[in-house]
């Protein structure tokens, strides 16, 4: 699937013009949603990459085998970059392990890993000087591939450097080995390296010693910042990266596997491009049976993404990009404040005097009168955590549910009950399974069935259409806004942002049933 989605206002700019798509050198063109200026925007492209893999990633290989398979990734990769030359592509992100794979040891994987000279120590071009440096085929090849598409070029490999025994952090067998990003202009030369500092379960690489916070210039855009897959749950680097005002770009090599109701690939992309107000290039990994798919090219108001559990071939997505992305803070509806539910919301956050307020539900007296009986609490593993939770009954209601610090609050309007279960749940504490991080979410999510405890259940299908505001007190700044629809289709808000000290999120008018609306705040300082 791809898909094309609009923002929240017919009256915005539009920031995508146009798509291109490509499967394996098949394409096909939509029709462009807008008139734009070419100096306005530029042309980038993300590759979702069907990879070969190493029949045996434990098995040990020599270097000149290691490079047969990975040159056969680089084939693919060379022929997209090829497609994208003739539809005008400045800058390509190909995807995490896309060239050698996983699943390596550290000692299995040590064929596959290029030799990596510090780009801010040595300017190199390896296109044109291949014999500075032995091993280093692969940045070779992406090198001189940069070239002949005169594009910037985003591409994930694995590095070796080697260490002496005085430096305390060297390895026994005395190298380092990195999860590396590379980045090429479009003359082939080397323009940076990031090394990936939040590894998942990698123990083929090291760690960097210290953070790499990496930002590179482009000609086309400006300032581009770059990470790879897991460091987006994390402050460093992805949080302090955004800091510089000036990075209104990032490009994101992924190998994500999904998991909903909170973290599919294309979900928390599209949140981040929200959350901080950038343009989000993002090229994941196509494995469908280890859940490896969704990648983007996203920005606050609008995506292109591609989702596809179904076949087994790669996608390439192209599109123009806004330099300068316009944020959902500007598409505040101008009727926003008369907008009887956003009257409601409103009133509720300041106390409405006509309300009286108890544990689970909200009575009004006249035309803000509710009746809802109060739903029971109960709990349910979602993510791997135990939410709270009450169930969402009926075609109207305001519920409140609560855990710890953290308190979620659900103003809702259904124009049809649908036979489904709905619940709104809370979740404040340290999420342990799969990586350690702190979380607070407040989540609208469908049940995987009519019992309770089917809420959190992995889905992908509804037909329940809601018009809310789901809102929270968040002890953090930093919130995720979630927002997915039936059949793996992203929504954009009709508004996210701050009101009296409350993170809200809100939306009607959806496309299609909704699977999930969250609002996933993340505590740093807590981890």
């Amino acid at each position: 699937m791809v898909c094309i989605m609009s923002g929240a206002s017919s009256q915005l700019a539009l920031f995508l013009c146009g798509c291109y798509v490509a499967a394996l050198g098949v394409h096909a063109e939509e029709p462009c949603v807008a008139e734009t200026q070419e100096a306005e925007h530029y042309v980038a492209a993300v590759y979702e990459h069907q990879l070969i893999l190493t029949p045996n990633p434990l098995a040990l290989v020599s270097r000149k085998q290691a490079l047969e398979l990975m040159n056969q990734n680089l084939d693919i990769y060379e022929q997209q970059v090829m497609i994208a030359a003739q539809k005008g592509v400045q800058i390509i992100v190909f995807p995490e392990d896309g060239i050698h794979g996983f699943n390596f040891t550290r000692t299995s994987v040590y064929p596959f890993l290029d030799f990596m000279p510090s780009p801010r120590l040595v300017r190199w071009n390896p296109c044109l000087e291949p014999h500075r440096f032995s091993d280093t085929e692969v940045l070779q090849r992406l090198s001189c591939m940069a070239v002949k598409g005169d594009m910037f070029l985003v591409a994930n490999l694995g590095t070796k450097q080697p260490c002496q025994s005085n430096d305390p952090g060297c390895p026994n067998d005395g190298r380092y080995q990195f999860n590396t990003n590379v980045v090429f202009s479009n003359n082939g030369t080397l323009v940076d390296r990031y090394r990936k500092h939040n590894l998942y379960f990698e123990g083929a690489f090291d760690a960097p010693l210290k953070v790499d916070h990496v930002i590179f210039d482009t000609p086309f855009a400006g300032k581009f910042g770059i990470f790879t897959c897991f460091d987006i749950l994390f402050f460093d680097p992805a949080i302090r990266l955004l800091r510089d005002s000036e990075v209104k770009h990032v490009v994101y090599p992924t190998a994500w596997m999904n998991q909903l109701p909170l973290l599919a690939a294309i979900q928390i992309q599209r949140a981040f491009a929200i959350a901080f107000g950038i343009n989000f290039l993002a090229a994941n990994i196509h494995h469908p049976s280890l859940g490896m798919t969704g990648s983007g090219i996203h920005s606050p108001l609008k995506s292109f993404w591609h989702h596809d559990m179904e076949t087994s071939r790669g996608h390439l997505i192209i599109a123009q990009v806004a330099k300068n992305p316009l944020g959902l803070t500007g598409t505040e509806n101008a009727t926003g404040k008369t907008d009887p539910s956003h009257s409601k919301f409103l009133e509720i956050l300041a106390g409405d005097p006509y309300c009286e307020k108890d544990a689970q539900e909200v009575h009004c007296d006249g035309a803000t009168k509710w009746n809802v009986n109060t739903p029971p609490i109960f709990h349910s593993e979602m993510m791997y955590d135990n939410f709270t939770l009450v169930p969402v009954w009926g075609k109207e209601g305001y519920l409140r549910v609560c855990a710890n610090d953290l308190c979620c609050y659900l103003l809702y309007q259904r124009p049809t009950v649908s036979k489904e279960l709905y619940a709104l749940g809370v979740f404040d504490g340290l999420h342990t399974v799969h990586g350690t991080y702190y979380v607070q979410a407040c989540a609208l999510v469908k049940c995987g069935g009519l019992g309770f405890d089917t809420c959190g259940q992995e889905i992908t299908e509804a037909t329940g259409r809601f018009e809310f505001h789901l809102w929270g007190n968040f002890s953090t700044s930093y919130i995720f806004p979630l927002l997915l629809t039936s059949g793996m289709t992203l929504e954009t808000p009709d508004q996210f942002g701050w009101e009296n000290d409350y993170s809200f999120l809100r939306k009607s008018g959806l496309s299609s049933g909704l699977v999930t609306a969250a609002l996933y705040g993340r505590l740093y300082e807590r981890d």
